[in-house]
């Protein structure tokens, strides 16, 4: 029994597909017939041109056209916002996404110093961090508190005024 290499099977398969189509397109089914749609009439009083889309009756056989499409301009008082579409679909966070973050863009990596030196910098704060966590020590970074403005005592708000006075006024009239 003689076996053929696979060079001389894909010839032989690519060849007799070749066949096949070429007989598949020179032939057509005589039972299937064909049905011949019933003529349209066209519209008396065509429609104005922004009002409806433009309907082209068939043109032969089954053979449908579409209309006209036209792209309506935006408005000038409008801005263009690619981003308006809002997916109405929220997923929750889980146990993977809470993890995960993007890779770096390759001009990230370039800034970083590379690939080692931005692992070794992750390595790095993921050590103080468990560090700070063992410790009990405050974050790292902390959101800012505003202290309240000071207050005068009756001295000092009792010099400020002779000063003011000395100086032919102030800016600010004082508080009481």
């Amino acid at each position: 029994m003689a076996v053929a290499r696979r060079g001389t099977q894909g010839a032989l398969l690519a060849g007799m597909l070749l066949a096949g189509i070429a007989h598949a397109q020179q032939t057509t089914p005589a039972a299937v017939p064909v049905p011949t749609p019933d003529p349209v009439p066209a519209p008396a009083v065509p429609p104005a041109a922004d009002d409806a889309p433009v309907v082209v009756p068939p043109a032969q056989g089954n053979v449908t056209t579409l209309g006209e499409v036209r792209a309506l301009k935006p408005e000038d008082d409008q801005p263009l916002d690619l981003y308006r579409f809002k997916n109405p679909m929220r997923a929750e966070n889980n146990r993977f996404s809470r993890d995960w973050s993007e890779p770096p863009s390759p001009e990230q990596v370039s800034m970083g110093g590379g690939y080692i030196m931005m692992g070794v910098v992750k390595g790095v704060m993921a050590a103080a961090k468990g560090l700070n966590k063992i410790t009990g020590g405050p974050d790292q970074i902390q959101s800012a508190i505003a202290r309240p403005p000071p207050q005068l005592s009756a001295e000092q708000q009792r010099r400020a005024l002779q000063f003011c006075a000395q100086q032919d006024g102030c800016g600010a009239p004082p508080e009481k």
